[in-house]
């Protein structure tokens, strides 16, 4: 279920926090799954069981999950785990955008740079119509290397 970056430079408790919300978003988690346990999660990753303990704690302070001495840690029944209701369209334009981006040479780190940029964008709720004549006439900007 989990996979770590290493190189990525972010810890691996927020990775898999981040990997926990992601399959809840996602959909493949629903509430009342049992999540793997600290010790199988340890044995497959060989990471610190603290780390894994830690991402527990802070999942089960977002309420994104919640334990059961003895039972194991399970996806929460409220709103921070309703899954994503994306059209299916939306995830084939953003499969086909990072097969271009990955194509022109972008890594995983600027394509999230890039989409982070994007959702910062202040007229990005405003104006959802592309061509936008102020984003057209800006020059392309720099983001850690990558204009």
């Amino acid at each position: 279920m989990f996979r770590l970056d290493a190189g990525s430079g972010v810890p691996i408790y927020r990775q898999l926090m981040q990997q926990v919300r992601q399959e809840v978003l996602l959909g493949r988690l629903s509430p009342g799954d049992r999540l793997p346990t600290v010790k199988e999660i340890v044995d497959a990753l060989a990471v610190n069981p603290n780390t894994v303990a830690k991402a527990y704690r802070e999942l089960e302070h977002e309420g994104v999950v919640y334990s059961r001495q003895g039972k194991g840690t399970f996806v929460a029944d409220t709103s921070a785990t309703l899954p994503l209701d994306a059209p299916p369209a939306l995830l084939a334009g953003l499969t086909r955008w990072v097969r271009k981006a990955r194509a022109e040479g972008l890594t995983s780190d600027q394509m999230r740079a890039l989409l982070a940029e994007a959702l910062d964008e202040p007229d990005a709720e405003a104006d959802p119509e592309p061509g936008n004549a102020r984003r057209a006439a800006r020059s392309p900007r720099r983001i850690g290397g990558v204009a």
